[in-house]
């Protein structure tokens, strides 16, 4: 068992921003800018309590994904899951990895960037060959970016992050008080309560796929920890703690004003499908073709940080996983294959993504809370096997309601979604997963204690 006594070196003050405004870069992509604005759009009058709903499933969340990576000492989110059995922590590391390091969220960082900020600037008809250009360019840069682990910090914390906040503080001046509009929220209120709510809110904020990825920059901060000197497990988790509440708290400020922002744009624009075309709208609206520039370097710089950062956690997971591949091997194959599926196109990775995260969220979230009970209920496979396998039936359902409509309508699928939608509580708002995941965990820690179960505390003794 690791000995939490060790003792180790103390961050300063500076190194906690670097690695705090590092994991902010990590998380903040261009996804995290048009999904707010988007829920702002569609909330109106209630773009309060609707961004309650998402500050609490993409701020809070990945909070506690930090936390329960450096709580239960895992190395990566396959310890984290390992007392469910082998099998499902196999399966979730690759599932998990495979959604944002090649399959979704890595190559949408590289389309969504190039729909914000490249697009508006080239002509008609040449999307398709300014795409693979834009694209090749943008995994080389994560590349070489992401050879050096050790400087990571350096790279996204000093360097490219300073610029994307630069950015966001010239967007939020203009619209809250050069031009004065946040006195315009009052008025939308009277004029639109809006169709989201808390709950539609926090539903949102899983596209930003935050909680996810917070699994896989737990154990990239924890790397971080190691170069500066950080070692022994109660230190560490102090720091991850502090580091995690830097940046979620800048999140945090950036969302609720988003949101706001994207509130009072129903005022000159029309609500969009998703963020992107209502942001471009938004700083047109703004500062003209200033604006336009301004966003496209924002979005770009922000996916390109956010890249780094998934690239890096399924490079880091997966080479220890598979040590004869090895990190760089793994991260050749995750920027060569990310460079391949974004030129499919922003629709259809987009089209890919709901029903992944309908199955993977369930059990994020469920292991998250597992992990952070850590202090009481260890790692007990039998409180752990019941939680997962009960959330298991929700997070197979919300996958299959959230299929595309040619394949949810098919007899089968159709049948299923009908049961669901009567039986099933919550299924309907999308919170069905929250009464099994309780009621696991509750007879899980029932049938321990009637067992006599003795939990194990660390990886290592289940293996």
């Amino acid at each position: 068992m690791e000995n939490s006594n060790i003792s180790s070196k103390k961050l300063s003050r500076k190194q906690l921003i670097t690695l705090g405004s590092m994991l902010f870069g990590l998380f903040f992509g261009a996804g995290n800018l048009i999904f707010p604005i988007h829920l702002g759009q569609i909330s109106g009058g209630n773009w309060a309590p609707a961004a309650i709903g998402f500050l609490l499933s993409a701020v809070c969340l990945p909070l506690l994904a930090i936390l329960a990576i450096s709580m239960t000492r895992s190395d990566s989110m396959y310890h984290l899951a390992r007392p469910v059995g082998k099998g499902f922590a196999l399966f979730f590391l690759i599932c998990t990895h495979a959604s944002l390091g090649l399959l979704i969220a890595s190559p949408r960082t590289a389309t969504v960037s190039f729909e914000i900020g490249i697009i508006p600037f080239i002509s008609k008809g040449q999307e398709t060959i300014a795409l693979f250009i834009y694209s090749a360019i943008f995994f080389a840069i994560t590349y070489a970016l992401s050879r050096n682990q050790s400087k990571m910090a350096s790279y996204v914390g000093k360097l490219l992050n300073p610029l994307l906040l630069i950015l966001l503080i010239v967007v939020f001046a203009t619209a809250f008080i050069i031009k004065g509009d946040g006195a315009t929220l009052g008025k939308i209120g009277a004029m639109n309560a809006g169709g989201a709510n808390m709950i539609n809110g926090f539903l949102q904020g899983y596209n930003t796929m935050d909680a996810l990825a917070g699994l896989g920059f737990g154990v990239t901060i924890v790397t971080a920890l190691g170069f500066f000197g950080i070692t022994g497990t109660s230190e560490r988790s102090k720091d991850v703690a502090k580091i995690g509440s830097i940046a979620m708290g800048i999140e945090a400020i950036i969302y609720a004003l988003l949101i706001a922002l994207g509130a009072i744009s129903t005022t000159f624009t029309k609500t969009t499908e998703n963020g992107a075309p209502a942001f471009s709208a938004i700083m047109n609206h703004y500062t003209g073709i200033i604006g336009t520039s301004i966003l496209a370097a924002m979005a770009i710089i922000a996916c390109l940080t956010t890249s780094i950062g998934l690239v890096t956690s399924f490079s880091q997971d997966l080479g220890k996983r598979f040590p004869k591949i090895g990190f760089h091997k793994f991260l050749i194959f995750t920027c060569v294959g990310g460079f391949g599926i974004a030129n499919f196109g922003l629709t259809r990775i987009v089209e890919l993504s709901t029903p992944i995260l309908s199955l993977l969220y369930p059990f994020a979230i469920g292991l998250i809370f597992l992990g952070i009970m850590h202090p009481f209920i260890g790692k007990s496979k039998i409180i752990y096997t019941s939680t997962i396998s009960l959330t298991a039936i929700p997070a197979i359902l919300d996958a299959i309601h959230s299929m595309p409509p040619y394949i949810a309508n098919l007899g089968f699928f159709k049948a299923i979604n009908t049961f669901a939608t009567n039986y099933i509580p919550w299924y309907s708002i999308g919170m069905d997963f929250v009464p099994f995941m309780a009621i696991g965990l509750i007879a899980g820690f029932i049938i321990a204690k009637l067992a006599g179960e003795k939990a194990t505390e660390t990886t290592a003794e289940l293996n």
